[in-house]
């Protein structure tokens, strides 16, 4: 039977709208990841002042970073168009020349999920990226003829999951990459105030921190929290996101005190009390649970990872002593059998 979860839920069309509406619109209304700011406020600042475009960028991340957001940013900060495509999206090559050859000079191209790009696709990229110009093939069999056409400076933003999954050539065409990382509490607290000021909501400081320390480091979960929370406390309570509200909403709504909601959990006592602590490989693991690979490889493992509750290891995924201890399943643990060992 398959779990519905909060957290790691694909958005609806509704979510998305409301989403773009609380995006940060330009680099300094953009809460956390500093380190990273100053290094694309250089590379704007400097861009701007040979007025150039600013070189190609690749963001890695887990979802929910702000990826796209600072694809936006970025070209809103350039004075630039905007333009979004992903990856599975450009099919064939035909597909990518009738994106690229609409640009104009200094647009922004974001290509979300890039590592899923076909490698034709991949090919006619290369030359567009380093040398300003668009291969196409004419005809075909014996008649067939390359064109070049010579393209607008642009700049293409990528954003991928997987870094390790983009081919080396084109991830050595980006002038620069960089990953974000999971936020902290207290640049999760300011981004639900901030979120809660935009969405006319009452919230304290109390209730910030509230949703903030269950969000799993990610401000689009926090933001799901936020409505989640602000729905009940407008049936349930005075209208006002305290801490007290927080905390009832999120436990109506199946979300733990770490963070953890249905299918996280679905996950732990699969691997904990249908494979025995494990090992166990990560598809039966996905059937287990009624889940597809991939969402418990991107949604679901890195936090359970991050937060000690499971290991890879060579053989599988193995379930560690905090998961025993945070399900409250200690006297199933096998430590004797090396179940709570480094791989």
């Amino acid at each position: 039977m398959r779990e519905e979860g909060l957290l790691a839920t694909a958005q609806s069309q509704e979510e998305i709208e409301v989403e773009i509406g609380l995006r940060p619109r330009r680099l300094d209304e953009f809460i956390g990841q500093e380190a990273l700011k100053e290094r694309l406020s250089i590379l704007i600042e400097a861009a701007g002042s040979r007025d150039e475009s600013v070189d190609h960028l690749l963001f890695s991340g887990p979802p929910g970073l702000g990826k796209t957001s600072l694809a936006a940013i970025v070209a809103a900060e350039m004075g630039a168009v905007f333009r979004s495509t992903s990856g599975p999206a450009l099919e064939r090559p035909g597909d990518l020349a009738a994106v690229i050859t609409n640009l104009e000079h200094g647009d922004v191209l974001f290509i979300d999920e890039i590592h899923r790009l076909p490698r034709q696709v991949e090919e006619v990229l290369y030359p567009a990226m380093e040398d300003g110009q668009l291969d196409i093939v004419v005809g075909k069999g014996p008649s067939a003829r390359s064109i070049k056409i010579d393209l607008p400076a642009f700049t293409l933003v990528g954003a991928t999951t997987r870094v390790g999954r983009v081919a080396p050539p084109l991830r050595d065409r980006f002038g620069y990459v960089a990953r974000l990382d999971y936020y902290d509490a207290e640049d999760l607290a300011a981004i639900v105030e901030r979120s809660a000021r935009l969405l006319g909501t009452s919230a304290t400081e109390d209730g910030c921190r509230a949703i903030a320390k269950r969000s799993r480091g990610t401000p689009r979960i926090a933001n799901r929290l936020l409505r989640r929370v602000r729905d009940y406390a407008s049936v349930r309570a005075e209208g006002v996101v305290d801490a007290t509200t927080a905390d009832k909403a999120l436990e109506v709504f199946e979300v733990d005190s770490a963070g953890l909601d249905k299918v996280d959990r679905a996950i732990l006592v699969a691997i904990i009390e249908k494979f025995g602590g494990g090992p166990v490989g990560l598809s039966t693991l996905a059937i287990a649970v009624g889940e597809d690979t991939e969402t418990v490889e991107d949604a679901y493992e890195p936090f359970l990872i991050l937060e000690g509750m499971i290991q890879r290891t060579p053989r599988g995924r193995v379930a560690t002593r905090r998961a025993y201890t945070h399900l409250g399943l200690e006297s199933r643990h096998r430590p004797e059998e090396g179940l709570f060992s480094e791989p």
